[in-house]
């Protein structure tokens, strides 16, 4: 993963942590490397100053936290340390040392069907531990995943929601649109069966380095999502049944995470048709 160096505005250190380098920024904050006095490298995820002061976005970052807290370290990049609380609120959490799905595909270009296959149910079974956690991830995207060695971390809680929470319909259209669900961009009740439709636009960016509903202005991409059926040009054919099944525009038709597993790891090597 590249480390960029450190800008006067970054600080050199956050907690009880030594920042040694960024390793991404966004909308909500910038993440660095970070090390503790014992040395072994974290990963610092420090809120942006203007967001800082928004009382609902700490609340919204303390979910975030929570949320990571449950689902653990074999899905996702483990917490070890964060401080809400903080003039600027941060969290720490294990170093994944390899890329994000989106800088190994535009780096390496389209995955082999093989690697798509073993990615997509791994990423299955993640989502499947977390829905049992009673969460539903909301923004499955490919700068969301990190492939470590060991499998691929789903990281990112911010938008998170618990299940049954009844927040969901008035946030709106939270999200990432080209990996956004049909009822997601129009700001409907978001379950598990959602998650599901981003694995399938996930799976059609490893296998193609792009979104199945086109890039443009977020409202554009958002219609193409709600109304138009996904360009799966490039998504191998034994790949593409599967997927058609993920980004049908119903919720009730979609698979569930187990029946994506199950489809993908199928020994006869067929199960993804």
């Amino acid at each position: 993963m590249p480390i960029a160096a450190l800008s006067g505005e970054d600080p050199r250190e956050v907690g009880p942590y030594v920042i040694e380098g960024q390793l991404g920024s966004g909308g909500m904050g910038s993440v660095y490397l970070g090390r503790p006095r014992t040395g072994r490298p974290v990963a610092v995820k420090l809120i942006h100053p203007d967001l800082a002061g928004d009382a609902e976005f700490r609340t919204r970052f303390r979910r975030e936290v929570a949320a990571a807290r449950r689902v653990g370290g074999f899905w996702a990049a483990q917490v070890v340390d964060a401080d809400p609380d903080a003039e600027r609120p941060w969290m720490a959490t294990a170093y994944v040392a390899g890329p994000s799905l989106a800088d190994a595909v535009g780096q390496e270009g389209a995955l082999p069907l093989s690697v798509v296959r073993t990615l997509g149910a791994t990423l299955a079974e993640g989502l499947g531990a977390i829905h049992d956690q009673g969460l539903v991830h909301r923004d499955l995207k490919p700068s969301n995943i990190l492939l470590a060695d060991d499998g691929p971390r789903v990281v990112d809680f911010g938008i998170a929601q618990e299940r049954d929470a009844t927040s969901l319909t008035h946030q709106g259209s939270i999200g990432t649109a080209p990996y956004m669900s049909p009822e997601q961009v129009r700001g409907l009740d978001v379950t598990p069966a959602s998650d599901v439709f981003s694995l399938g636009s996930v799976l059609v960016f490893a296998c193609t380095g792009r979104s199945p509903f086109g890039g443009g202005a977020a409202e554009d991409v958002g219609r193409r999502v709600v109304r138009d059926g996904p360009d799966l040009a490039g998504v191998p054919s034994g790949l593409r049944g599967l997927v058609e099944a993920c980004l049908a525009k119903e919720p009730a038709d979609r698979p569930t995470p187990s029946d994506v597993v199950d489809r993908l790891a199928s020994a006869t090597g067929g199960g993804g048709g």
